[in-house]
């Protein structure tokens, strides 16, 4: 009897082999779904009508699905906007002799934008851009400027929520989940659509939360996987608070195996060694589609990279828009390379990189079957996505076929400098995999 060979492969993986060739059961979890070369997600900011009447039938007559990040608060039946706290009078009443400063900062910007009109909804923006910025005192100062407007009635208090420019919508929750339930991710962009960093804490919560549990009441579970806080946001407080209440954020994710480069960064994922790249790219209207087209390309040059593009505006509606037929023209371009890059919502591929990374695989290998057992420590009913696994048969194989449970798996035959493999999708929630010669 052959003596048992125990041998590591790829990370947390490690084979148990009985066979004279020691390639045969070595198993990998490939790095992207379906074996590709990386990924690209789709997305889609503000919940502008636009984007889902001019580019979502675009996407769905290419069959690719997308991510929309919605403003709850704006459709019908949603907990809506409010200001938590003491009572506005008060508080603006100690604008008139209290300057503002980090003691009451807070408070009263989360107050101003629920006084009435577009023009103090964007003083609370303008000040929380400042803010985040770092320029602080002018962030105070913007405040106190609009106070005292309000107070000498040149913004009028009326209690009215102004949205952010997004006042044509009128998408219901009917079809949204119409629209989860083709595949694409519907996920929040909080209620209102605020600067998230000068919130206090009662009403960062409420954004959240709020926006949380519309999604999961008129949607459900597969609604509130992930986020994105409104302006990209990445301010520390708010990450803290958010990552309390979704499981990722497209704003920022901690994984140490991940390199994010955001919109505003000139960074290129080839000038990163880390495990994966987060690449995100925001086509503005001035951005061509020959550049739009390079971002695909660059990413097909390495085996680590996840392209997310940020769309806002569409047609004639939104903040810096693209036209009909660019995005005919780039949608139909990334999907002439699906067959090397894996297009999925946001959701998809941060569930697949944390499978990747929180799953062992051990295997088994026999004289005519190879036994493969998954171990993972995340839930398999919230991740859900299957995990694509590469095991080498032995040569003289020349027909497979393999079973998870039940259940027949497609297999897909291939073959490299290491020898005949075969490749494989499974779910994390069946965890045993035989693969045996057929007949």
């Amino acid at each position: 009897m052959k003596t048992l060979l125990a041998c590591i492969f790829a990370t947390l993986c490690w084979v148990s082999c009985t066979s004279p060739d020691p390639q045969v059961g070595k198993t990998e979890i490939t790095k992207w779904y379906g074996d590709k070369t990386g990924a690209v997600s789709i997305t889609f900011d503000d919940g502008i009508i636009n984007q889902l009447t001019i580019a979502k039938p675009i996407l769905d007559s290419l069959d690719l699905l997308a991510t929309f990040y919605i403003i709850t608060g704006k459709v019908e039946g949603s907990g809506k906007g409010k200001f938590i706290g003491r009572d506005p009078a008060e508080i603006i009443k100690e604008t008139a002799t209290i300057p503002t400063d980090s003691s009451n900062f807070f408070e009263r910007a989360s107050l101003i934008a629920f006084t009435g009109t577009s023009e103090a909804e964007d003083y609370h923006a303008r000040a929380g851009s400042l803010f985040e910025q770092g320029r602080v005192d002018q962030a105070y100062a913007l405040i106190d400027e609009g106070y005292e407007k309000i107070r000498k009635g040149t913004i009028q208090d009326t209690d009215d929520v102004v949205f952010h420019n997004n006042v044509e919508d009128t998408t219901t929750w009917a079809q949204y989940k119409s629209y989860s339930d083709q595949g694409h991710e519907i996920a929040s962009h909080t209620v209102t659509h605020p600067r998230l960093a000068v919130l206090d804490e009662a009403n960062m919560l409420y954004e959240l939360e709020q926006s949380k549990a519309d999604l999961l009441k008129f949607i459900g579970p597969e609604s509130v996987f992930t986020a994105e806080g409104p302006y990209g946001t990445e301010n520390e407080r708010v990450m803290e608070y958010a990552h309390t209440i979704y499981p990722a954020l497209r704003n920022r994710m901690p994984e140490e195996w991940l390199e994010e480069i955001n919109r505003g960064s000139q960074m290129t994922p080839g000038q990163s060694e880390k495990e994966y790249v987060q690449w995100q790219r925001g086509p503005l209207t001035r951005t061509d589609v020959a550049q739009m087209k390079s971002w695909v390309d660059t990413l097909m040059n390495h085996d680590h990279t996840w392209l997310v593009l940020v769309y806002h505006g569409v047609g004639n509606l939104g903040w810096e828009p693209k036209t009909r037929q660019e995005l005919v023209e780039y949608f139909s371009y990334i999907k002439a390379k699906e067959d090397q890059v894996w297009v999925a919502p946001f959701r998809e591929v941060t569930q697949y990189l944390r499978e990747r990374k929180a799953t062992q695989v051990t295997t088994e290998v026999h004289a005519e079957r190879i036994s493969i057992s998954l171990s993972s420590i995340l839930d398999p009913q919230i991740y859900r996505v299957p995990l694509t696994l590469k095991t080498y048969i032995p040569s003289d194989w020349k027909k497979v076929q393999g079973t998870q449970g039940k259940n027949k798996l497609d297999l897909v035959f291939g073959n490299d400098e290491k020898g005949d493999f075969v490749v494989y999708d499974v779910p994390l929630s069946q965890r045993e995999v035989v693969l045996e010669q057929a007949n």
